[in-house]
């Protein structure tokens, strides 16, 4: 059964390659996260290297690493389901490839691989094969990392998959915002359901990032954007068909 579901978006700095630092931030903000009450909180893609392709194949992270150990336990210490990114090692390929950790309150650690690779990502990282949709009270929550919003098949798997919620972790710049915010729209009018950016605010992989991490609705309307790049909280709130959404600084 459906109930309400709070979902935070972390708009955070990143350190190229950083692991340990970028990590402290992570656990912050799962934290505050928890704080206001979120059940979810979303992460941008590569969130805990940074965009940093050249660097991939030696920061990759295997399924056992201790850093996921780290998210695990903040996951079950707050109750709340966390999503970060990094290159992820798998057994079928020989690159890493651009991934997800998703960790839940009950202990339980699962992963996605980016599907739809940007241009000349494939120089560095191999393509995810499989959707990844998981449930949170009693929503289902179909995840996007970046460029797999841009191919229709994805959301449409979603869909079908039965997802109500679909969350993009990406990296967007400036001047490719607004291309990338009329697909998010229409992904969430076709679609019949809300549509979650997570993105990066720091300059990262030779892109400069620009935050604006936004909520539409199930018309395609934005609920709220943060319409920066300051490190900050989107909170996100999905009641049945009501979507409200508010903007929190970082608690100091």
């Amino acid at each position: 059964m459906k109930t309400g579901i709070r979902i935070s978006l972390a708009q955070i700095p990143v350190v190229k390659g950083n692991v340990v630092e970028n990590l402290s931030n992570h656990l912050t903000m799962i934290a505050q996260s928890s704080l206001y009450g979120a059940n979810v909180v979303v992460f941008p893609e590569l969130s805990l290297t940074g965009y940093e392709l050249e660097l991939a194949q030696e920061l990759a992270f295997s399924p056992q690493s201790p850093h996921f150990s780290a998210l695990s336990r903040a996951s079950i210490e707050n109750d709340i389901v966390v999503i970060a990114g990094c290159p992820l090692n798998i057994k079928s390929s020989a690159k890493p490839t651009i991934g997800a950790v998703i960790c839940f309150p009950d202990g339980t650690i699962e992963f996605y691989s980016k599907q739809y690779l940007h241009e000349g990502e494939g120089t560095f990282c191999a393509s995810g094969s499989e959707d990844y949709v998981f449930n949170v009270e009693g929503h289902r929550i179909g995840l996007a990392i970046c460029a797999d919003f841009s191919s229709t098949a994805h959301s449409l798997n979603a869909r079908m998959l039965g997802a109500d919620i679909y969350i993009a972790s990406a990296l967007i710049s400036d001047s490719g915002f607004e291309a990338d915010a009329k697909i998010l729209s229409h992904i969430a009018s076709k679609h019949r359901f809300p549509v979650l950016l997570s993105n990066h605010i720091s300059s990262t992989g030779g892109w400069s990032a620009c935050g604006n991490n936004t909520i539409w609705n199930a018309s395609g309307d934005v609920v709220l954007s943060s319409a920066s790049k300051e490190h900050c909280l989107v909170m996100c709130s999905i009641n049945g068909h009501e979507v409200y959404a508010a903007q929190v600084q970082q608690i100091t």
